[in-house]
């Protein structure tokens, strides 16, 4: 196993002339390595099964922090609890091929810092994802994690349900929601105060057995009915495009710039719209005025041309151009090909070739 743990030390003067200084610790390790430290943590995890309930509790290891990770599932829904802080900033290292890219997540972000989510944010992630082939996943240690995931599997029927009703949302409200190559669809937006109770309800269950499933389900059913009803909101809050001042029109160029200066790697919206001192609001909206397409719309757009120039040109095979533009998938990237040009990547790269 190897974690690479590193520290910034940072002095600086105080007003009353003392010499202060700070160390911030970053722990460096791979996916694979991370979930042995939390498997040899927990030879012997506390798990309650019965009825089709199963329910796991892992302790943070001690080497990275302290609190817990609690897991609850049923009948296709995961649910699970985060509290702890970590000692220091946590960097994992992910592989494409270790993710599972069929995504159906609605999670709150009550308290932390944690891949990309910052406090008092609520989102939901759906559909098929593409990952890049290698990027970090990143816990800050400046805050304690507090936040509830919900996961619904394909098999549950409320799967289709929330399907079929984001599809009907990026209808009316394509600002609102950002759609990947027509497979993946990902929302961020503060958490409510109507969100807040149930939030707080589950993390303080009173019951056990067959009725803490029943309270808990009502709960995860409701913390959904609320984040889609918080969609439909937004949408009445959308009038007519607004006009935006020449600075926000400069720094929606610069987004695009970025997009199309990393497309194996591209920022997440949230990351995105900080790098261009943006709300992500304003970001989704401005974005489709200036260009008439959604940031990840256009970076699709981008990553199915460069791959056509790629290909055109000869000198990579097609595994090297899915590579290259950011799909760790051949056949999803192929898939995604001929949706846009109508033909498959290899069948371009062939006729090509013969002239």
């Amino acid at each position: 196993m190897t974690i690479l743990i590193t520290h910034l030390r940072i002095t600086f003067i105080s007003k009353n002339w003392l010499e202060v200084t700070l160390s911030i610790m970053t722990i460096t390790l791979s996916r694979a390595d991370y979930d042995e430290l939390w498997q040899e943590h927990n030879l012997a995890p506390a798990i309650a099964t019965h009825s089709g309930f199963s329910e796991r509790r892992l302790n943070v290891p001690e080497r990275l922090g302290q609190g817990y990770m609690q897991s609850m599932h049923w009948h296709g829904i995961e649910l699970t609890l985060f509290q702890y802080q970590f000692h220091g900033d946590v960097h994992v290292i992910e592989k494409a091929q270790d993710i599972n890219s069929l995504v159906g997540e609605i999670g709150f972000h009550l308290s932390g810092n944690r891949c990309g989510k910052c406090t008092g944010e609520s989102f939901i992630e759906w559909g098929c994802r593409d990952y890049p082939e290698k990027w970090v996943a990143v816990t800050y240690a400046d805050d304690p994690i507090l936040k509830v995931d919900i996961h619904i599997e394909p098999s549950n029927g409320l799967s289709q349900i929330i399907t079929d009703t984001l599809e009907d949302l990026l209808a009316e409200i394509p600002q609102c929601l950002e759609d990947c190559d027509g497979s993946w669809l990902g929302e961020m937006s503060r958490i409510t105060p109507a969100m807040r109770s149930p939030l707080e309800q589950i993390f303080q269950c009173p019951f056990q057995g067959k009725t803490k499933q029943i309270y808990l389900e009502s709960k995860c059913l409701e913390l959904i009915a609320l984040k889609l009803e918080q969609l439909k909101e937004i949408s009445k809050h959308i009038g007519p495009s607004s006009v935006l001042k020449p600075d926000d029109v400069e720094r929606i160029h610069l987004a695009k710039t970025i997009l199309r200066d990393n497309p194996e790697h591209p920022p997440s919206l949230m990351e995105l719209a900080r790098q261009v001192s943006l709300n992500d609001y304003k970001l989704k909206v401005g974005f489709r005025q200036v260009f008439g397409t959604t940031v990840f719309g256009y970076l699709h757009q981008h990553r199915m041309e460069m791959a056509r120039q790629l290909l055109a040109e000869q000198r990579m095979n097609v595994k090297e151009v899915a590579r290259t533009v950011g799909y760790a998938n051949q056949s999803r990237f192929a898939s995604a090909f001929r949706k846009q040009f109508g033909m498959n990547p290899k069948a371009y790269l062939l006729s090509k070739k013969s002239g």
